[in-house]
């Protein structure tokens, strides 16, 4: 029984809203469950729709507001009642007033109130179909971040996307954090890693709590997150010939990263022709050494380029003579498990290399201006090559996108003109597009497949952010809050647009009237005038250099024409007063 004493009964459910996804910023496929039908449960543990009349049993007392109840659509039954038309889309019907509840709800078998899940599938169906011609590169849009003076040669991303390390051959690292950055977007940190020293690689760790700085010198260093607290470790002695034996770097370090999974260790490569490991808890000495022996007279090279892969498995390095080796972790690394001495052109620096996540495919950005796509399995042949990708930075990078369709570098372009960013396709190498960014080179490239966010380092100091409003969240997107809302913005802007606004006094509509702006010239030339003395606290305060508090009190007492007045004239006035008395 209900609060009006009669029986409980059901009738035909309504049908429940549509959802409408395009009004949400991630157009990521899900289930969005409708809010069922709101329903008034009964001292019996049944509910009881408002929109349902009892089957059975005493009618309801009627009211002129029952009897011309109608449905959204305008239509009813025999009996007077509003009935439902199933082609009409209609939204949510107020809430009941004894619950309050805006949701609709309905029973399960334990007459306990449940979501109804019943949602149009051919409707969700249409808005799928309409979000997936989107596409959802992030290249439409970008913001700009410019701090350093000269070219941006490092870049990395911690592993949740809210914070960004940035290196450069102005010396300095910075670190930017999103969540807290305001609309001038610039950088909370900066520092000096290895003093007047080229900044050639940034790497973070898995948990993001350290930061790997690689510079110019023979000494790799780790930061914390906040980039305090900088640990150096050990450098080797230039005097031993056998590297193995060395505890150090003994020559320039050339590059170097966190283990992808593991954040107690870390690889650098170097210009003494070795690769690294090294445990980030013992700075005295490596864990292991990875000795490159060239081909060329002397038996050693430099070693310009290394990088882990996906899962920590195996080691990439790319030399000087052309040559591109990797190693087994699991192996005693006396020589590579893979070996191609002809990579790329001999004395040509390889500034890149990157692994793909099933750890078959190995990408390489060379010197000679070629990109060149690698199966270990068959590493004598590469699969495609891209020729004609101009290369003027040591530190040039390449990487895979999120879906490791297609590779991604930068090429260098003149001076003057704009820099570009080339996806490659990830099979053939193919040219699929170029993106035209801001003016000078593309060194560093960073693709952060959690917040769908491209980072683009330039030769002019600049780092843009490539975004797009259809799938890139957080991030590089936190600041945007923060711009003036004085007047709608387009999503579409550019932050090297802004230009910076100065509010002048006679640009103001008050301030036109020549006579009024020459009242206030007045005005403040006499309060200048009959401004009172500052009191004396001390040497150097009000405006005086070295005046103690008695020369100040004397100035007070005698006015300042008397500096440039002649003694002589000031003493014959005393003596023309006295003959006159006389």
């Amino acid at each position: 029984m209900d609060a009006f004493g009669l029986p409980m009964s059901f009738g035909k459910k309504s049908k429940a809203p549509t959802v409408n996804l395009k009004a949400k910023l991630d157009t990521t496929k899900r289930d969005v469950a409708a809010p069922p039908p709101t329903t008034t449960k009964t001292d019996s543990g049944f509910a009881l729709q408002d929109d349902q009349a009892p089957a059975s049993g005493p009618s309801r007392p009627s009211s002129s507001t029952d009897k011309n109840r109608l449905s959204p659509s305008g239509k009813q039954d025999q009996n007077g009642n509003g009935v439902n038309d199933d082609d009409d889309d209609v939204g949510p019907k107020p809430p009941s007033p004894s619950t309050g509840d805006k949701r609709k709800l309905s029973t399960d078998e334990n007459g306990a109130a449940a979501a109804d899940e019943n949602v149009d599938d051919d409707d969700d169906e249409e808005e799928y179909d309409d979000e997936e011609e989107v596409d959802r590169t992030p290249i439409s849009h970008e913001i700009v971040l410019k701090d350093h003076t000269k070219v941006v040669s490092a870049l990395a991303v911690d592993p949740s996307g809210a914070r960004l390390a940035t290196g450069s051959h102005d010396y300095d690292t910075k670190i930017w954090d999103f969540g807290g950055m305001d609309r001038r977007l610039k950088p909370f940190k900066s520092f000096e890693a290895n003093g007047n020293y080229y900044v050639h690689d940034l790497s973070y760790s898995a948990n993001g709590q350290s930061l790997l700085v690689i510079s110019g010198t023979v000494q790799p260093k780790v930061f914390n997150k906040e980039g305090d607290e900088g640990v150096e470790y050990n450098k080797g002695d230039v005097y031993l010939r056998d590297m193995k034996n060395t505890n150090g770097h003994t020559a320039e370090i050339t590059g170097g990263s966190f283990h992808p999974t593991d954040n107690s260790q870390f690889l650098t490569c170097s210009n003494d022709s070795t690769l690294r490991l090294w445990d980030v808890e013992n700075k005295r000495k490596q864990k292991q050494v990875i000795v490159v022996k060239s081909k060329e007279r002397g038996a050693r090279t430099k070693v310009t380029a290394c990088a882990w892969s996906p899962d920590g498995k195996m080691i990439a390095g790319a030399c000087l003579d052309g040559a591109l080796h990797i190693w087994n972790t699991s192996s005693n690394f006396a020589r590579p498990n893979y070996s191609n001495e002809t990579a790329h052109a001999k004395n040509t620096e390889t500034t890149g290399v990157v692994f793909a996540r099933d750890g078959r495919r190995v990408a390489t950005r060379g010197g000679d201006d070629t990109v060149k796509l690698w199966d270990i399995r068959s590493i004598r042949k590469p699969i495609a090559v891209a020729s004609g990708l101009d290369n003027l930075y040591p530190e040039t990078n390449i990487i895979f996108s999120s879906d490791e369709k297609s590779i991604l570098t930068g090429i260098a372009a003149p001076k003057g003109q704009k820099g570009g960013l080339v996806f490659l396709n990830g099979e053939d190498l193919k040219e699929e597009r170029r993106v035209a960014i801001g003016e000078g080179s593309v060194v560093r490239v960073v693709w952060h497949s959690r917040i769908n966010q491209i980072f683009a380092s330039l030769s002019t100091g600049a780092v843009h952010v490539l975004y797009s409003p259809h799938s890139s969240i957080h991030g590089a997107l936190l600041p945007l809050s923060k711009m003036p809302k004085t007047a709608p913005r387009d999503p579409s802007f550019s932050t090297s647009d802004l230009n910076p606004v100065i509010y002048t006094p006679d640009a103001l509509p008050m301030f036109r009237d020549q006579g009024h702006r020459e009242s206030l010239h007045q005005k403040e030339k006499k309060a200048k005038k009959f401004k009172p003395m500052e009191p004396m606290r001390g040497a150097g305060r009000g405006g005086r250099l070295g005046a103690s508090e008695t020369q100040g009190f004397v100035q007070t007492l005698f006015p300042e024409t008397l500096k440039f007045e002649d003694p002589r004239e000031a003493l014959l006035k005393y003596a023309e007063k006295k003959d006159e008395e006389e």
